[in-house]
């Protein structure tokens, strides 16, 4: 029975068992999905020890995503363009790593919003942290051109822009509304609108009709933003489909199927947090 998990701390609230134990039924696999605590100061030698706990790979969650590509001697471009790791697999005996966040806000987006590229405007991305590095990556990859990041600390914008090179630019927060009215896409990357943090407040009023407003949190299922922007009348998507998304490629990695994200799965784990 191959086995896999995800490893965090803390890491009680991680749907990520949810998602994947709904595969392996569906797909009729003799394999497991748990979850680990593990303290920073225990990850290297939980990793180092994969194969003698009977473990194929791990997915990986705060505070470890780095730590977790550092310990890899195999990266994955999608890591390395981001600089930490989300999913682990044993390479012939050594740590393989890859950042799926990347492919999960891709493929959500897509599934979304189909016709979300429109060639020669900007895609403009609200945060300059992780989650952000690895959705620049991921629409410089599909071909935009031009990618405008919007940041509290400008100097960290800049920094991410300087990273990814010329397609990329760094504004101030407050730059916003002037420099995203040709925006074919908006994106939150920021946990601003996470239930218990502060909400998302910015106008959405210069934005042409057909921009779609996209944002990465899933708890709420529809933040405030994403509300006032389908209320004006934007194509809007949600961050859940992201978290299942990037759950695809570990598991095939892992157990060897590709799986489909469904209506179900996705209301499995919609009223999962809705009873959180």
């Amino acid at each position: 029975m191959k086995q896999a998990c995800v490893i965090g701390w803390p890491i009680t609230h991680s749907r990520s068992p949810l998602i994947h134990g709904y595969w392996l039924k569906k797909y009729g696999i003799d394999g497991r999905y748990t979850k680990h605590a593990v303290r920073s100061e225990d990850l290297q030698s939980f990793l180092n020890t994969l194969a003698a706990q009977g473990l194929v790979g791990c997915n990986v969650t705060v505070p470890h995503k780095e730590a977790a590509f550092n310990a890899a001697a195999i990266k994955d471009a999608s890591a390395v363009a981001v600089g930490a790791a989300n999913t682990i697999w044993l390479e012939g005996g050594q740590i393989a790593c890859a950042n799926t966040d990347t492919y999960g806000f891709m493929a959500n987006l897509t599934a979304g919003a189909p016709l979300w590229a429109k060639p020669g405007r900007p895609v403009a991305i609200l945060g300059a942290g992780g989650a952000a590095r690895a959705i620049v990556y991921g629409f410089l990859e599909a071909g935009v051109k031009d990618i405008r990041v919007f940041n509290r600390s400008r100097t960290r914008a800049g920094k991410l822009a300087r990273y990814f090179g010329s397609r990329v630019t760094a504004y101030a927060w407050d730059e916003f509304a002037s420099a995203s009215s040709d925006a074919s896409v908006v994106v939150n990357t920021t946990t601003l609108g996470m239930a218990g943090q502060d909400e998302l407040a910015l106008s959405l009023t210069q934005l042409s009709g057909d921009c779609v407003v996209a944002d990465i949190v899933y708890v709420p299922l529809e933040t405030a933003f994403l509300k006032t922007a389908r209320a004006r009348g934007h194509p809007t998507v949600g961050g859940l489909g992201m978290l299942l998304h990037q759950a695809v490629p570990g598991f095939e990695k892992w157990f060897g199927v590709r799986p489909d994200v469904t209506d179900e799965l996705y209301q499995i784990i919609a009223n999962d947090i809705g009873g959180a």
